[in-house]
């Protein structure tokens, strides 16, 4: 009981993120009118894309490797607490509204090799 207990704690500490640490102020996310207010998950994962293509998550830059990296330890965190694994962990892509949409895809493209599918884009309502 106690290893399980550990073990969510590893997991909790592992995914929590404070917002204002997520929220890249070098990212100006693109508008949107169609897009939908979603309400925000405990354990969602943010990753800010800059214009220039610099990958962060929580302030720390990330290489598309270790990006790859970092999310299969969170998979595997969240299959060892049983939590639902990757078909529940989201993630949210806050990308430049003039950033380059080849560095996107290939964010993308490493989020799902690690096995993660719930991706999600954050906009803003136009001004």
């Amino acid at each position: 009981m106690i290893d399980i207990v550990f073990l969510l704690l590893i997991f909790f500490l592992v995914t929590y993120q404070i917002t204002e640490q997520e929220k890249d102020t070098r990212v100006s996310v693109p508008s949107s009118t169609e897009g939908a207010e979603s309400t925000r998950v405990a354990n969602e994962i943010v990753v800010n894309v800059t214009k220039e293509g610099e990958i962060t998550i929580s302030g720390e830059p990330y290489t598309l490797d270790e990006l790859r990296i970092k999310m299969k330890r969170i998979v595997e965190a969240s299959e060892i607490a049983n939590t639902g694994g990757a078909d529940r962990q989201p993630v949210r892509i806050r990308c430049d509204a003039d950033g380059n949409n080849q560095t996107l895809i290939e964010v993308m493209d490493e989020i799902q090799k690690a096995g993660i599918y719930n991706i999600g884009f954050a906009t803003r309502a136009p001004r």
